[in-house]
């Protein structure tokens, strides 16, 4: 197994996983997610207002995984489904994030496409089933 994460760290990123719930910075105004302890724009504001991202974005980039690059954790998803893509997205309140894309051929895949977080089935540990964002065409 890849990166493991304990049920207990899984639950208390539940926000951010489930409902995409950033930080934005009370010195500077910036949006950080995942949220982080000291503001990375800034970094002087230690002190944030919850925030949930509306999941809406572009691609900034993106790569297709096949089989043998995928994490342990994926494994699986790689053997049945062969490949599949992984992207960067630039939310619309600015922070980029890593998801896969789902609902979509690697071929149609363009940098600036609009995409938007759907929750999904991520994987399975310690018999648990882990859910968090993916992203889809808008």
């Amino acid at each position: 197994m890849g990166a493991h994460i304990s049920v207990p760290m899984y639950q208390r990123t539940v926000p951010q996983r489930y409902r995409l719930v950033a930080n934005a910075c009370t010195q500077c105004g910036a949006i950080s997610f995942p949220p982080k302890a000291t503001c990375p724009q800034c970094s002087v504001g230690r002190e944030f207002t919850p925030v949930e991202l509306k999941g809406t974005g572009v691609v900034y980039t993106y790569t297709v995984i096949a089989g043998g690059g995928a994490p342990p954790e994926f494994t699986a998803q790689a053997r049945s489904r062969g490949r599949y893509p992984v992207v960067m997205v630039a939310l619309d309140e600015g922070p980029k994030v890593v998801g896969q894309l789902v609902d979509c051929d690697p071929e149609d895949i363009r940098i600036g496409m609009r995409v938007r977080a759907v929750m999904r089935r991520i994987y399975v540990e310690e018999e648990v089933i882990r859910y968090g964002f993916k992203f889809r065409p808008a």
